[in-house]
C-alpha cells in the first residue's frame, strides 16, 4: 500500500467515526436537526480539506523516498557513483547525507578491492617472471650435467656454484615473499622485544656482508653517535631494515667504492639513520616508486640487475609499521643515500644482557 493511499484511509476512517458519533448524539437528541446539518457539513469539508493537505505535504515526501530508492536501484545495479540530491524536509536531507556517504565507502571499497586484485595479479606474474629465470637456469645447467656435456673439471665446478648461487636466490626470493606477506597481519612486539640498541645489531649484522664487500673491494664506514642509540623497534626488525638497506648498497655500488652507515639522533627523540653508496643513484622520478613491491629501476630484469625488488618494500613496511619514516636522496658526492627514522626508547628503559657502547668508526675492506 502507498503512503498516500494509507494516509487517506486513516483520514476516511477518522471522518467517519466523527460522522457516527454525530448521528448519534441526533438520534438521542443531544443535538437538533440544524446542529446535526451543521456539525456534518463542518466534518465532511474539514476531512476534504485534510485530505487536500495530505497530497499537497506528501508531495516532496514521496519525491524524497523516490530519489533515495531510485539511487539504492542504481547502485545494487553496479553504479556506484550514484548520489542523492539534499533536498526536502531536514530529516530526509539527513538521510541523503548518509545514503551519500554509503555510496562513498562501497565506492572506495570497490576501489580498494580493484587495486588489490590488480596488485595480486601483479605479484603473481612478478613471482613467476622472478621464479622462471633462476628455474631455467638450474634446469640447463643440470641437463648439461646429465648429457656428460661438461668434460673438463673447472667448467664442471663453475655449473655447480652457479646452480648453488641460483638455489640460494630462490630461497631468498620465497622467504622475502614470506615475510612481506606476513607484514600485514603482524602482531605487535611485546614490550620487552621492542628495544634494540644500533650498534649491537650492527655488530651482529656486519660480519654477514664480509665475502660480499671483498668480492667488490669495497669499503664500509660508520659512524655513530656519541652515546649509544635505543630504539623502540624489535631487533630483528632493525637488523632486517639494515640488512636490505646494505645488500642494496653492495649491489648497486661500483668496484673500490665505499658504503657508509651513520646513525644520529634527530628532533623530537626520533633517530635517523642512513645507508649510503657510490653507485649510480636513483633518478628523481622514481624515488617514490622505488619502496614498491617488485620494482626496479632496471626494467630490464637482467641477472646482473640483483635483487627481486622486495627488499626496499619489506624495509618501508617494517619501518612504517614502528612509526617512522623512509626515503632516498642524493648522496653528499655521488650515488644514493637511503635513510629512515625510528622513535627512540623512553629514557629508563634498560635492555637485558646489553651494555653502554661509545663512539664508534671503523673501516673493513
Amino acid at each position: 500500500m502507498k503512503l498516500r493511499t494509507y494516509l487517506l484511509l486513516a483520514n476516511t476512517i477518522s471522518l467517519a467515526f466523527i460522522i457516527i458519533l454525530l448521528v448519534a448524539f441526533y438520534r438521542y437528541m443531544l443535538l437538533t436537526m440544524e446542529q446535526f446539518i451543521w456539525l456534518t457539513a463542518a466534518t465532511v469539508g474539514a476531512g476534504a480539506v485534510s485530505a487536500a493537505l495530505y497530497f499537497v505535504l506528501l508531495r516532496p515526501l514521496v519525491a524524497s523516498v523516490r530519489r533515495v530508492g531510485e539511487g539504492a536501484g542504481r547502485i545494487a545495479a553496479g553504479d556506484l557513483k550514484a548520489r542523492v540530491e539534499h533536498t526536502g524536509l531536514k530529516e530526509f536531507r539527513q538521510l541523503a547525507e548518509q545514503f551519500n556517504h554509503m555510496g562513498s565507502s562501497l565506492e572506495e571499497s570497490f576501489r580498494q578491492v580493484k587495486a588489490a586484485e590488480s596488485a595480486q595479479r601483479e605479484l603473481v606474474a612478478n613471482m613467476a617472471h622472478d621464479l622462471r629465470t633462476p628455474l631455467a637456469s638450474v634446469q640447463s645447467y643440470v641437463e648439461a650435467l646429465e648429457d656428460d656435456v661438461i668434460q673438463d673439471e673447472e667448467t664442471f665446478r663453475s655449473y655447480l656454484a652457479t646452480i648453488r648461487s641460483e638455489t640460494v636466490r630462490l630461497g631468498e626470493l620465497i622467504q622475502d615473499l614470506f615475510e612481506l606477506s606476513t607484514l600485514d597481519r603482524v602482531k605487535q612486539e611485546p614490550e620487552e622485544f621492542r628495544l634494540s640498541i644500533v650498534e649491537d645489531v650492527l655488530v651482529e649484522l656486519l660480519p654477514r656482508f664480509t665475502l660480499p664487500l671483498e668480492a667488490k673491494s669495497l669499503q664500509l664506514k660508520v659512524k655513530l653517535s656519541e652515546r649509544p642509540l635505543k630504539l623502540q623497534i624489535a631487533p630483528r626488525h632493525l637488523q632486517r631494515i639494515l640488512q636490505n638497506l646494505l645488500e642494496n648498497a653492495v649491489r648497486h655500488s661500483p668496484r673500490g667504492g665505499v658504503i657508509s652507515i651513520e646513525a644520529e639522533q634527530s628532533e623530537e627523540r626520533m633517530a635517523r639513520l642512513s645507508v649510503s653508496d657510490e653507485g649510480e643513484g636513483v633518478l628523481a622520478g622514481e624515488r617514490d616508486r622505488i619502496f614498491k613491491r617488485f620494482y626496479r629501476s632496471d626494467q630490464s630484469r637482467s641477472r646482473e640487475g640483483g635483487g627481486a625488488g622486495l627488499g626496499l618494500s619489506i624495509a618501508k613496511r617494517l619501518v612504517e609499521q614502528y612509526g617512522g619514516q623512509i626515503g632516498v636522496r642524493e648522496a653528499r658526492r655521488q650515488g644514493s643515500e637511503f635513510w629512515f627514522t625510528l622513535p627512540e626508547a623512553a629514557e629508563g628503559i634498560s635492555l637485558r644482557g646489553v651494555g653502554g657502547h661509545g663512539k664508534k668508526e671503523a673501516d673493513d675492506e
